[in-house]
């Protein structure tokens, strides 16, 4: 894919976070600094840019969201449903995942591995200790 004046925006205005973002989030804060770019062309470079590896994308109460890709290696993220604060993780171990996989007799064609909490920030402000966090449910399993 050709480089173009409004991927560069993109991935500029990106490098400015450190959490996901949603397209329609990042299309508004394009506007405000004055860059009149498409929706459609956000969600369109977006894309392009994650087919790509560029972005980092997880889904989040139904919206899909995209953040700068950091790493060129295998990775997993931790995201605050709060703030969108996001942190790099480590993998699992192959050795784990086969185990599962055995378990309930499936094979593995890919995955991916998102672990959505709040981050210490977002518990402080909100009154929250690390043990009442650590054992809420976000209602995402997806048995």
């Amino acid at each position: 894919m050709r480089n173009t004046r409004q991927k560069d925006v993109i991935r500029e205005s990106l490098k400015g976070g450190d959490g996901f973002v949603s397209a329609r989030q990042l299309h508004e804060k394009l506007e405000e600094a004055g860059e009149h770019i498409a929706l459609a062309t956000v969600y369109r470079q977006l894309n392009a840019m994650e087919e790509q590896g560029l972005v980092d994308t997880v889904r989040m109460n139904g919206q899909q969201l995209f953040r700068l890709c950091g790493d060129d290696r295998h990775h997993h993220h931790l995201v605050c449903v709060s703030c969108g604060r996001t942190v790099q993780i480590d993998p699992p171990s192959e050795q784990w995942l086969r185990k599962v996989a055995d378990t309930y007799d499936f094979t593995i064609e890919s995955h991916t591995l998102e672990v959505f909490g709040l981050c210490a920030e977002c518990r402080e402000r909100e009154g929250r200790d690390t043990e009442a966090a650590d054992t809420g449910t976000t209602g995402t399993d997806a048995d």
